[in-house]
């Protein structure tokens, strides 16, 4: 059954006052100064475009988990959204108290600010229903100030908490420009015209992509399954093919060899259309022909030059890619040639890219703009893995919801 989700794009937000969620959690070094504003970049193109139109914007967000190392404030952050925008994005050192509700109703059209860590707030870790977050503090205590909810965070949809959740069973809530593009790129993999689909994934993430398999294969006759990195060493374990004891070590120490039943379950449903490495290169920069010799004491570090050829050539006949996960040990600069060469086969295709974020980015990044320009490089981490493993997103859904409740024209998702 189709949904609709409203947009943010397509709604005249002019003198408006807008509850803007983004997902800007950033890396934090060990000084307490920000790493890495890749996701900052990413929404300033939002707040931006709000600000443009004249609408009055603030901003909820948060910054790493309760006793972990990045949990901070959001004033560094509030400092590189003002640069990244150009527009002064006034922080707030407050959620809900009687400070942010006062500079909450001063703000005016062409204004923002941002408020602090929403996650200092007890109830932002509950995981529940959208119902039950209507009711939360947080939703109960900001709600009334304003006339949308907009939610850009895509990279947080999979977490039912307060303030993804909340708002839209109580305020117009609409797709940011960030979440629209996600939806957009992402609900194309459902669409049954578009066959076959092809997954590439790899990583050192075994149960994640056990999981997404299961979900994937079992779903979706038009798709296929090129393995790569150490779940494609998983899979040859539970076929009986012996790579070495270094590769049997490394999936041990992972934690992965309580998966190999489910691998060999997998395979034994859909083998014809799992395809595994034919060829690997190892930590001394020679090749392992699979089925031709043994690895013994030598890593595996990344795929061979023809499970490059044999990848690129069955890529031609997809219509989506999704890349998801490095082919080798992209960190060591002469074991990224894998997941180089597996990206721009894909991007050479006819087939809609989607790049599944994290390591990989800095794999599209390292390429021309006129070759990574055609690939959708999805934000989400932990989102984008349930959206691959066949789980509806949660604040997608409340979106949904807020559309149908509010009777919000927007887009129309399978």
């Amino acid at each position: 059954m189709s949904k609709v989700v409203a947009s943010s794009t397509k709604t005249d937000l002019s003198g408006r006052k807008v509850l803007l969620r983004v997902d800007i959690n950033c890396p934090i070094g060990k000084d307490g100064k920000l790493l890495d504003i890749s996701r900052i970049k990413i929404h300033a193109g939002t707040v931006r475009r709000l600000l443009d139109e004249g609408a009055a914007v603030v901003i909820l967000a948060h910054q790493g988990r309760p006793g972990m190392d990045d949990f901070t404030d959001l004033h560094q952050h509030s400092i590189a959204l003002s640069k990244e925008t150009g527009y002064e994005i006034q922080f707030v050192p407050d959620v809900m108290g009687p400070e942010a509700i006062e500079r909450i109703d001063k703000l005016r059209p062409g204004e923002a600010l941002m408020l602090d860590n929403v996650r200092f707030l007890a109830e932002e870790s509950i995981e529940a229903s959208g119902e039950f977050h209507a009711k939360s503090y947080l939703v109960r205590r900001l709600a009334p100030h304003f006339e949308y909810y907009v939610n850009d965070a895509f990279a947080t949809a999979h977490r039912k908490h307060a303030s993804m959740m909340g708002f839209p069973y109580v305020l117009p809530s609409l797709a940011g420009d960030v979440m629209e593009k996600e939806v957009l790129a992402l609900s194309e993999i459902k669409d049954p015209a578009l066959s076959p689909k092809m997954f590439v994934l790899g990583g050192a993430k075994v149960s994640d992509s056990v999981r997404i398999l299961k979900n994937i294969l079992g779903s979706s006759f038009g798709s296929y399954v090129l393995l790569t990195g150490l779940i494609s060493e998983l899979f040859y374990l539970a076929s009986g093919v012996v790579l070495g004891k270094a590769s049997r070590d490394k999936l041990e120490k992972a934690g992965a060899l309580p998966l190999v039943n489910s691998a060999r379950e997998l395979l034994l449903k859909y083998r014809e259309r799992i395809y595994l490495p034919p060829d690997y290169v190892l930590e001394d920069g020679s090749v392992l022909l699979v089925g031709k010799g043994v690895a013994d004491n030598k890593l595996i570090k990344d795929v061979g030059p023809q499970t490059i050829e044999r990848y690129g050539e069955l890529m031609k006949e997809a219509k989506v890619i999704v890349l998801r996960g490095p082919a080798g040990v992209i960190e060591e600069s002469q074991f990224r040639k894998g997941s180089t060469a597996l990206m721009r086969a894909a991007l050479s295709t006819d087939a809609k890219v989607i790049v599944g974020g994290g390591h990989l980015t800095s794999i599209l990044e390292d390429l021309p703009e006129s070759e990574r320009r055609k690939a959708h490089n999805s934000t989400g981490g932990g989102a984008l893995l349930l959206f691959l493993g066949g789980e509806e997103l949660p604040a997608i859904e409340a979106l949904a919801r807020s559309a149908e409740k509010f009777k919000l024209n927007g887009i129309e998702l399978p």
